[in-house]
């Protein structure tokens, strides 16, 4: 153990778990790596620290500036975190589609909330395009710099960190890494490592079965948050993934529960929609392979919604 000279140096280096009570015996081994174990609870720590460094080194963003960002919750939260230590101010402009944890969460953290409205509480492509839309018009005020995480590649080198650890953690024994897809960020940024190590290592996209436009279906709502932007990215590449895997949201809301009860790993719905997928990879891939799939964030970000009530 070290003591770290500030909560950033904190970001990284997460623990690395194997499930066993809800993996069949005669599947591949299922690893899970427990990003939840960064400061704010989520991957996204990573990401949010590559941009503001990104921005500060080529000047895009300047001392005593300000960041805007639209969000569901998790990247905003990161945001927060990262401007608190530095000293920005933080616009972020969210929804109540999402977590009401992760609003209170970034208002925890200093950052001034702007509140979209949603259709029912579904997460949809209109009120994605909405959110963007209101950024975007904070971010024409002087001194304002706009994260734009959909179309931000400096977030990408965020994830290469964990791509490394993914392979020193399992030994270079890794035959499939399996991640949801939300801006898809961290599935270019992490197999973009485990393919220089390794160019036979499977990736496995992961998207809702209700708003699968990666896999040519039409877009719609679901209830997976921090994914299925109903839309393609701007950051995906069909090159990224060997293949993709559709998740309906009662399937991954289900998967989350049982993670908790049976595993003990307490973990979002996008986790319990990575391990769902990761069952699946696992059944084709047999007992003498390995798949790795991201405990994305933790389920304390979900306490007020319906996933664990």
């Amino acid at each position: 153990m070290k003591v770290c000279k500030n909560i950033l140096k904190a970001i990284g280096n997460t623990s690395l778990v194997q499930l066993n009570s809800v993996v069949s015996p005669n599947h591949a081994k299922i690893l899970v790596k427990l990003e939840w174990e960064n400061p704010t609870g989520s991957m996204k720590d990573r990401m949010a620290q590559a941009m503001i460094a990104e921005a500060e080194r080529d000047g895009r963003l300047k001392k005593g500036g300000t960041v805007v960002e639209y969000t569901g919750g998790s990247t905003g939260t990161s945001l927060a975190l990262i401007c608190a230590v530095k000293g920005y101010h933080l616009r972020i402009v969210s929804s109540d589609a999402f977590s009401k944890d992760k609003i209170n969460h970034m208002k925890a953290l200093g950052a001034d909330m702007t509140i979209v409205s949603s259709k029912g509480g579904g997460i949809t492509k209109e009120l994605i395009e909405q959110m963007i839309e209101t950024a975007r018009k904070f971010s024409e005020e002087p001194g304002t710099y706009w994260t734009d995480q959909l179309t931000n590649q400096d977030h990408v080198t965020g994830y290469h960190s964990l791509g490394k650890e993914i392979w020193e953690q399992t030994e270079r024994k890794i035959d499939s890494f399996v991640q949801v897809v939300g801006s898809a960020a961290s599935i270019k940024g992490i197999s973009t490592i485990l393919r220089e190590y390794n160019p036979k290592v499977k990736i496995i996209a992961v998207e809702p079965a209700e708003s699968a436009v990666l896999s040519g279906g039409k877009s719609g709502s679901h209830g997976i948050g921090g994914i299925g932007i109903g839309y393609i990215p701007p950051i995906w590449d069909s090159n990224i993934a060997d293949d993709i895997i559709t998740i309906p949201t009662h399937e991954a809301k289900k998967m989350a529960r049982r993670l908790a009860k049976e595993e003990g790993l307490f973990a979002g719905t996008s986790s319990g929609a990575n391990v769902a997928a990761a069952i699946k990879v696992a059944e084709q891939l047999g007992p003498k392979a390995t798949v790795v799939t991201l405990m994305v964030d933790s389920g304390l970000k979900y306490l007020s919604g319906d996933l664990y009530k």
